[in-house]
C-alpha cells in the first residue's frame, strides 16, 4: 500500500482567490456523465493541491433540489476521459462513483481518506512514485 506523506491538504478552489489558468477550461457547473452516459450530477467544485498548483479531484454534487439535500462525491482527475462544452465524462460506472468513500470536511488529516479514495477508484495516488499528472488544467493566483 502506498501511504501519503502526512499533511496532504487539498482545498476547494472556490475557497481561494485562485482560478483556472484558462477560464474556458473551468469545468465547474458542468454535468458529469459516467462511462455509460448516465448523469452523475454536476461539478460543484475542484479540489486543488496548493503546493503543486494542480487540480486533484472533482467535487461532484448529486441529488437534492437546487443544492438542498444534495450529497457530494470526490472523483480523482485521473478518471476524466473527455470534456466537452457541457459535460465531463468519467471512465467509471455510476455504481463506483456512488459507492466512493464520502468526504468529511471536518477531517483534520484527510490523508487516510485520500488513500482510501484512490484505492476505491483503482488509480495510483498523486503522491506515489512515478505518478504522471493526467494533463488537467493548472490554476493560477
Amino acid at each position: 500500500m502506498t501511504t501519503p506523506n502526512a499533511g496532504i491538504e487539498l482545498i476547494r478552489l472556490s475557497d481561494t482567490d485562485r482560478m483556472i489558468g484558462d477560464p474556458a477550461e473551468d469545468i465547474r457547473g458542468r454535468a458529469v456523465h459516467d462511462r455509460d452516459g448516465h448523469d452523475l450530477g454536476r461539478v460543484d467544485d475542484l479540489l486543488i493541491d496548493p503546493e503543486e498548483g494542480k487540480v486533484r479531484m472533482l467535487r461532484v454534487e448529486h441529488g437534492g433540489v437546487l443544492g438542498i439535500g444534495a450529497t457530494a462525491s470526490c472523483v480523482p482527475v485521473e478518471a476524466i476521459r473527455a470534456i466537452d462544452d457541457d459535460v465531463v465524462h468519467v471512465a467509471e460506472p455510476m455504481q463506483i462513483v456512488a459507492e466512493a468513500p464520502r468526504y468529511d470536511p471536518e477531517l483534520i488529516d484527510a490523508t487516510a481518506y485520500y488513500d482510501e479514495l484512490y484505492r476505491h477508484y483503482g488509480y495510483a495516488p498523486f503522491w506515489s512514485t512515478g505518478y504522471v499528472y493526467p494533463g488537467y488544467p493548472y490554476y493560477r493566483i
